[in-house]
Parts: C-alpha cells; structure tokens; sequence
C-alpha cells in the first residue's frame, strides 16, 4: 500500500507542497524516499546545474542511502553539494559518526567532489570544542547558501519524542531563533555531545523530507503533522520552502487522526 494524505494546497505533481506517504513496511518506505531523493536532486540539476542535499544519520536515514546506490538514477554526483544535519562530536574513525556510517552507505560508492563534500569536524579534527566546531560549521553553511541558494533537500529521520538532526524538546537547539549550527550537550541519547544545525537552518532548504518507520515514533508523527509547538515536538518545526514531505510506514501512521484508508475509498 502506498497512500499519500495531501496537508494543504499542492505546488505541482511532481513535488506536492505538504504530504504524507503512508507505505506497507520500512522497505517500501525505503524505496519511495530514496525514490524521491533521486528525483529532487535531478530536478535541481537540470534547473541549475548543480544540487545540494543535508544527510541525516540513524536507521531509516542508513537506509534509504543504501537504497540510493542501488538505484541512483540520473544523479550527476560530481555536482552534488553534501551536508549533515548533525553529527555526534566523536573521533573521526568511531562508528557513531554519521558522516562514516553515511560513506559506507552510499558516499564510497559514487564519484562524488571531495571539495563538494562538507563533514561537521569530528572531536580530533581541527576543532578543539563542540562550540568551536559549531561555529566554523555555521560560517561555512553561510558562505555556500550565500553562493549558491538554499539547501535543496534535507532529509531528516525523527526520534520517538519527535527530535531531528540533534534537535530535542524543550532544549536550547530547539530555541534557537537565528544560529544556522550548535553545539548541543547532555543529549538524552547516547553519545552525549553533538553538533547540529537548527530550525533556522532546516528552512533554507528548498524540499524536506523526514523518514520514519515504527510504532514507537507515531504520537510524535501525528503531533507534529497536526501542528504541535516545535518547542514540544520539534520535528514540527521541519518546513521546506516548497516542499515538506512525510515518508513514513505504517506502523509510524496509526496515530494520525486523517485514516488513509478511509480517505481512499
């Protein structure tokens, strides 16, 4: 099954504006959002000759990259612009990176630019402090936007209480009205010291996409698709500037208060 509930108004057939797609299992999910990766991407190339993507890490976002590399498409990844949303301030080799986990997902596999590509430093690099690393992260994602335009997509798993990136309820991060990247401290999941962009930086992308499988995640789904405070559940605070999509299984959609099934009939 693949149903899709449309938010609001559509912008086009292509990329609706807000959507959710509701698909049988986390395989399917994987399919269609790697799907749709593959299609924003090559859109923004033959727009502009150039596109840029801000990678998430976790389970479903592992997923849908190894989903990619089967299945890449038309992707010109030599004028492929690569970002993360966060990434957990470890040594550069240790598997928690998101970076390294996202290289053995997909990255090693295609010819990317190596200058085109844009790690958070990890905790050995060449910044001493979270903070530090936050900051040089900010100016660079400034001078590229600055250069080249928004983010044309962002992808983004969530959290059983609703974080993105490493976005968590009720925090600084989430509160942060004008820094694009930050440093976060004591995160309620482990490993504790993180850097991640913000809210602020989530919408200068021109589509966003989250991915989410699960029954644990579903009370934060329905909540941030119903329109809850980014202060309670910050994925809810996840809007692109043309598009924002919900890519999510069906076990992540039982709490949503629209039936899809219904809907369909």
């Amino acid at each position: 099954m693949s149903d899709r509930i449309d938010l609001h108004d559509e912008l086009g057939e292509e990329f609706p504006a807000n959507t959710v797609e509701v698909h049988d299992d986390k395989e399917l999910l994987a399919d269609a959002a790697a799907e749709r990766f593959v299609a924003v991407i090559v859109a923004a190339q033959a727009e502009r000759g150039s596109a840029s993507v801000s990678l998430t890490g976790g389970s479903d976002g592992i997923r849908l990259l190894e989903k990619v590399r089967q299945a890449p498409g038309d992707i010109d990844w030599s004028n492929l612009y690569v970002y993360w949303g966060d990434e957990r301030f470890v040594p550069a080799g240790d598997p928690d990176r998101n970076e390294l986990q996202a290289r053995e997902a997909l990255l090693d596999f295609v010819a990317l630019d190596p200058a085109k590509v844009f790690p958070i430093a990890p905790s050995d690099g060449a910044y001493g402090s979270p903070e530090a690393a936050a900051a040089a992260y900010a100016q660079l994602l400034h001078t590229e936007l600055d250069e080249r335009g928004d983010i044309d997509l962002t992808v983004l798993g969530m959290g059983p209480e609703g974080h993105i990136d490493s976005i968590f309820p009720h925090s600084p991060a989430v509160r942060e009205q004008t820094d694009y990247v930050v440093a976060v401290h004591d995160c309620p999941k482990p490993p504790p010291t993180r850097v991640s962009l913000t809210l602020p930086a989530v919408h200068r992308s021109r589509h966003v996409m989250l991915v989410v499988s699960g029954e644990g995640k579903a009370a934060a789904v329905a909540a941030a698709v119903n329109g809850a405070s980014p202060d309670d559940v910050p994925s809810a605070g996840a809007v692109g500037i043309e598009s924002t999509t919900w890519v999510i299984d069906e076990a992540a959609a039982t709490d949503l208060l629209v039936d899809v099934d219904d809907e369909d009939e």
